[in-house]
C-alpha cells in the first residue's frame, strides 16, 4: 500500500494536479487536509474517474479533511474521542468541533487525516485550544494502542509543529516568539511519540521540509518547515518499506504551500524478527 498525506489548501482550486499526482505516483490512499469545502461541494467525480472513492468532512470554506482510497473505506468517523472544539468568544468545554479529523480503516490500517489547529500566536486562545486538541489526540492514541497493541495505526496530516530545530528553516519562526516551535507544542508532539508512535518518514528521508510560505521567496530560498507527518504505531512502522517528500509539488501553477508526504507499506512482509530495525 502506498499512503500519502497532503495539505491541499483548497481541493476545488487544485483538484486537477492532486488527482494527477495520485495517479502518477500510484497512491492507494491519500489523506487530505484544508479541503476548504463542505462535503456536497467536494469534486468527487474527478477522483472517481481515477478509481478512487472519497470520504470528506467540511463545515465551511475553512479547514476540512478527506480521505481518497482505491480500497473500501470502513468505520469512517469525523472526530476522535475527547476532541475539543473552538468558537470565538467561547471559553471552556462545549464549543462546536471543527472539521479537523477523519479516521477510516483501509486494507487493515487505521488511517487518520488530521489538521491540527494552527495556534495563531502564543497569547491567543487558539494556542491553548491547539494544546488541548493535541492532548486529547495523545490520550486517544495511548488508549487505542493499549487496547490494541498490534494495530497498524497511522496519524497523518498537517501537525503545525516543527518538532526540532532541523525541521525549521524559516527565519521568521522563532522559539519563544511564534507558534509551531514553542516548547509546549514540541512537548505535545513528543508526547504522541511517547504514546507509542514513530515518525516513519525522517529515518528514511533525513532532510527536507514540507511547507513553504507563499511570501518573501520562502520556497526558492528553501526557508521551509517540516510540519506534515505520517506517525505510525509499532505495527505500522514495521511495515514501512520506503518514504518520500515530494518537493516538486510546490512548483508549477497555483501550488499548495504544502507538499505530499508518502510512505510505502509492505503489509504482507516477513515476521518482526526478520524486519530491518529502521524504527527500532
Amino acid at each position: 500500500m502506498r499512503l500519502a498525506t497532503w495539505n491541499v489548501n483548497s481541493i476545488r482550486a487544485r483538484v486537477g494536479r492532486i488527482v494527477d499526482f495520485a495517479v502518477r505516483e500510484d497512491v492507494d490512499v491519500l489523506a487530505m487536509q484544508e479541503i476548504k469545502c463542505k462535503p456536497e461541494q467536494f469534486p468527487y467525480a474527478e477522483f472517481e474517474a481515477a478509481g478512487y472513492t472519497v470520504e470528506a468532512h467540511g463545515l465551511s470554506q475553512w479547514n476540512g479533511v478527506a480521505i481518497a482510497s482505491r480500497e473500501p473505506l470502513e468505520d469512517v468517523v469525523t472526530a476522535f474521542p475527547g476532541m475539543p472544539g473552538f468558537e470565538k468568544g467561547h471559553n471552556g468545554p462545549g464549543a462546536a468541533q471543527e472539521a479537523r479529523a477523519m479516521g477510516a480503516t483501509v486494507g487493515g490500517v487505521r488511517v487518520w487525516s488530521l489538521y491540527v489547529p494552527n495556534g495563531r500566536s502564543l497569547d491567543d486562545p487558539h494556542y491553548l485550544y491547539k494544546l488541548d486538541w493535541l492532548e486529547a489526540l495523545r490520550g486517544y492514541t495511548q488508549e487505542t494502542l493499549a487496547a490494541q497493541p498490534d494495530l497498524a495505526l497511522a496519524l497523518t496530516g498537517d501537525f503545525n509543529i516543527a518538532p526540532t530545530d532541523a525541521d525549521n528553516g524559516d527565519p521568521t519562526v522563532v522559539e519563544g516568539v511564534t507558534t509551531h516551535v514553542s516548547p509546549p507544542e514540541r512537548a505535545a508532539f513528543q508526547a504522541l511519540l511517547d504514546a507509542g508512535l514513530t515518525d516513519t518518514v525522517r529515518p528514511l528521508v533525513p532532510e527536507g521540509y514540507t511547507y513553504w510560505d507563499y511570501k518573501q521567496l520562502r520556497f526558492p530560498r528553501n526557508q521551509g518547515l517540516r510540519i506534515d507527518f505520517i506517525l505510525g504505531s509499532h505495527a505500522f512502522a514495521n511495515a514501512v518499506a520506503g518514504a518520500a517528500i515530494h518537493r516538486n509539488e510546490r512548483k508549477g501553477d497555483a501550488p499548495s504551500d504544502h507538499v505530499p508526504v508518502v510512505v510505502d507499506l509492505d503489509l504482507t512482509g516477513p515476521a518482526d524478527d526478520d524486519v530491518p530495525m529502521i524504527f527500532g
